[in-house]
């Protein structure tokens, strides 16, 4: 295996590499803890690598806080989502999509946008993100930003939306309604053995309710079960108005028929396509118990 790594230091001397790189092929690298496993199965000689985590810039690797909700850097590392509090006080689908997200020492270096960008269908902070509804902010070596809803980023499987020009720059989660009182908030991840595994099957839900116990919004969606992560709109639309512990059995499973509408999942060797229906249909429900 053959390649070259490129360490630029600012935003800048990014932009220009990948401008210099267009008719060339290159590939981003952050952590890598995907990339070196994916080269490493099928290398590429004459590949550039551009190391992204040289880059000096606090809005690519920071996160900010604001009255429209929290932005997070591409190069935010899922470590420092475990430890921060206001991540998890706000958004615990996000909190514990990364905490569930490998082993320790790879959340070291593992970042959002690495996440985002190998477009798993098993991405735990992607499926997370999804339900948050957040928003993905490119730009390009012409420094113009563009940003577009986390559900057009994933265009198909490991395909991202990004152009060849452009560099994933920031996700932005928008804030809770201001009438929430209690938010019910969490990530499941069903998979063959405790740790250091990728999901059979995966939820993620983002579920605000106000002070009379009704359901203002919600944010649903499934991973490892169709060719990209998807957002369960018509369980989300049929959740609004109810009552979050006042759902009837037969709610429920309607809401589970409703997210397992947007499943199309493979048989392979971790699991069949029955199994993850069977789970999925399963986890949807105990949502509510």
């Amino acid at each position: 295996m053959n390649f070259e790594i490129i360490n630029p230091g600012t935003t800048k001397e990014l932009l220009g590499a990948v401008n210099k790189l267009q008719k060339e092929k290159f590939r981003f690298g952050a952590g890598c803890t995907d990339l070196l496993m994916e080269l490493k199965k099928k290398p590429e000689d004459g590949l550039t690598i551009i190391n992204l985590s040289q880059v000096k810039d606090s809005s690519f690797s920071g996160i900010k806080k604001s009255a429209k909700g929290m932005r997070l850097g591409a190069m935010f590392t899922a470590h420092k989502i475990v430890v921060n509090e206001e991540i998890k006080n706000a958004f615990n689908v996000l909190h514990e999509s990364a905490h569930n997200l490998a082993s320790t020492q790879i959340r070291q270096v593992a970042t959002v946008g690495g996440n985002l960008c190998t477009a798993s269908p098993s991405g735990d902070i992607a499926c997370a993100l999804v339900a948050l509804d957040a928003t993905c902010e490119m730009l390009s070596t012409t420094g113009k930003r563009r940003e577009i809803n986390i559900k057009e980023f994933f265009i198909g499987v490991r395909t991202t939306a990004i152009g060849k020009n452009e560099v994933l720059y920031g996700i932005a989660v928008p804030a809770n309604e201001k009438k929430t009182k209690t938010i019910h908030s969490n990530f499941i991840k069903i998979g063959t053995r405790r740790s250091m595994e990728c999901s059979v099957v995966s939820l993620a839900y983002h579920i605000q309710v106000n002070e009379e116990g009704v359901i203002i919004k919600a944010g649903v969606s499934i991973g490892a079960s169709a060719p990209t992560v998807r957002f369960a709109e018509e369980a989300c639309d049929f959740l609004i108005g109810k009552k979050f512990k006042a759902i009837s059995q037969k709610e429920k499973e309607e809401f589970a028929e409703k997210v397992l509408s947007y499943a199309s999942p493979i048989t392979d060797i971790r699991a069949t396509s029955w199994y993850r229906k069977e789970v999925l249909f399963n986890i949807s429900k105990s949502i509510f118990e």
